[in-house]
C-alpha cells in the first residue's frame, strides 16, 4: 500500500482528511447502519494469521468501522472462525454487522435449501452467533428453482438466524426474477448486491446491474474494489508484479490505460492528502446506491489508509478526472 500522507483540514475544493466515525450509511431498505467501508475478510486464515487479523479488526473498530465481509469458503471456514474469536473476545457482537456468503463452500455448496440451511448453520457455529446480519448467495445456479432458494432463505429469517440478505454476482435480469418471484410468493426480498466494480472494472455493473440497483432499492458493496491491489498504486511496472505473489491478479491492470488511472489518483490523493487507495475508494462511494466497497487489509496501518475513504469529499471535478480516465 501507498504511504498515508499527513491529513489536512478540509477546503472549499471538497479535500478532507477523514474524521475518525464517519457518518454510517443505510442498507438499502434495511435497518442496519454500515461503516461506508466494509473490511474483507478474505486473508484472514489465508494470509493473514490469528494476531494480525485481529490487529486488522482493532483498527478497523477503533476507525469506527462496523461491517465486516466474509464467507464460508474463505480459507475453509478460517476466516469466519478468527472472526467469531475476535468479536467473542473484544464482546462486541451486537456493535457490528457480519455479512457471509454461502454456496461454494465444500461441505455445504449450491444454493439448495438444504445446502443453505446446513451453511447458514455451520457459519454460525464457527462464527459463534446466534444470527448473521447479512447473508449473501455467493453464486447464482439456474439449475436450482429459485422458489426453492427464496423459501429457505425466507425460513432462516423468521427463524431468526438471518436478519437480511442479498446476492452475490447475479446479473441484473436474475435480481429481477428474484424480486418477481418473492413478491409472488410472499417472501422476505433481498436488500443488497456485491458485484465486481472499480475503477478498472466498471462496464459491467454500470448498465443494467445499476440500473436494478437503483429500482429495487438495493444496497451496493462492491467487491474487488481496488482491482487485486492495483489500485492501491502498488503495481506500476512488470518488476513490481513479480515482487508480490498475487500480482498476477493485477498483471491484466498493468496497461496504457491503468497507468492513466494511476495518474490521476496520484494527482487527487495529493490534492487530498490521502493514499492512492483512499481516493479509489471514494470514487466508489460517489457512485449512485454504493453503501460500502469492500477491501481487505493484512496490517493496521492499511486499515488506516482505507477508512480514511470514508470521510473524503471528492470534487466534480476530481470525480470527473476519474470517470474520463478510466472510460
Amino acid at each position: 500500500m501507498t504511504q498515508l500522507l499527513p491529513d489536512r483540514v478540509a477546503d472549499a475544493a471538497g479535500s478532507a482528511s477523514a474524521p475518525a466515525n464517519p457518518a454510517r450509511r443505510a442498507l438499502g431498505q434495511s435497518d442496519l447502519r454500515v461503516f461506508p467501508l466494509a473490511i474483507g475478510g478474505n486473508v484472514f486464515g489465508w494470509t493473514t494469521d490469528a494476531r494480525a487479523t485481529n490487529d486488522v479488526l482493532d483498527a478497523y473498530a477503533e476507525r469506527g468501522g462496523n461491517f465486516i465481509d466474509t464467507a464460508d469458503s474463505y480459507a475453509s471456514g478460517r476466516s469466519e472462525i478468527m472472526i467469531g474469536n475476535w468479536m467473542r473476545e473484544r464482546r462486541n457482537r451486537a456493535q457490528m454487522v457480519v455479512g457471509t456468503k454461502v454456496g461454494k463452500g465444500p461441505e455445504h455448496a449450491g444454493v439448495t435449501a438444504s445446502a443453505i440451511i446446513g451453511a447458514v448453520t455451520a457459519s454460525l457455529d464457527r462464527l459463534g452467533t446466534d444470527y448473521i446480519d447479512l447473508l449473501y448467495l455467493h453464486i447464482d445456479d439456474e439449475s436450482v428453482p429459485f422458489e426453492e432458494t427464496l423459501f429457505a432463505v425466507d425460513d432462516l429469517i423468521l427463524s431468526g438466524k438471518v436478519r437480511y440478505f442479498g446476492a452475490s454476482d447475479h446479473s441484473a435480469n436474475r435480481l429481477i426474477e428474484a424480486r418477481v418471484i418473492a413478491a409472488q410468493l410472499g417472501v422476505t426480498p433481498m436488500v443488497a448486491v456485491q458485484n465486481h466494480y472499480n475503477l478498472m472494472h466498471r462496464t459491467e455493473f454500470e448498465g443494467d446491474l445499476a440500473r436494478v440497483a437503483a429500482q429495487q432499492r438495493l444496497g451496493v458493496m462492491p467487491r474487488f474494489a481496488l482491482a487485486s491491489g492495483f489500485l492501491s498504486g502498488k503495481y506500476r511496472t512488470k518488476a513490481d508484479l513479480a515482487r508480490n505473489g498475487r500480482g498476477a491478479e493485477a498483471a491484466g491492470y498493468l496497461n496504457r490505460r491503468g497507468l492513466r488511472v494511476l495518474a490521476v489518483l496520484d494527482r487527487v490523493a495529493m490534492e487530498q492528502g490521502v493514499s492512492v487507495a483512499a481516493i479509489a475508494l471514494a470514487w466508489l462511494l460517489s457512485k449512485p446506491n454504493v453503501v460500502a466497497p469492500v477491501a481487505s487489509a493484512s496490517s493496521a496501518g492499511q486499515v488506516i489508509e482505507l477508512t480514511a475513504a470514508a470521510g473524503l469529499q471528492l470534487s466534480r471535478h476530481q470525480i470527473g478526472e476519474l470517470d474520463r480516465a478510466s472510460v
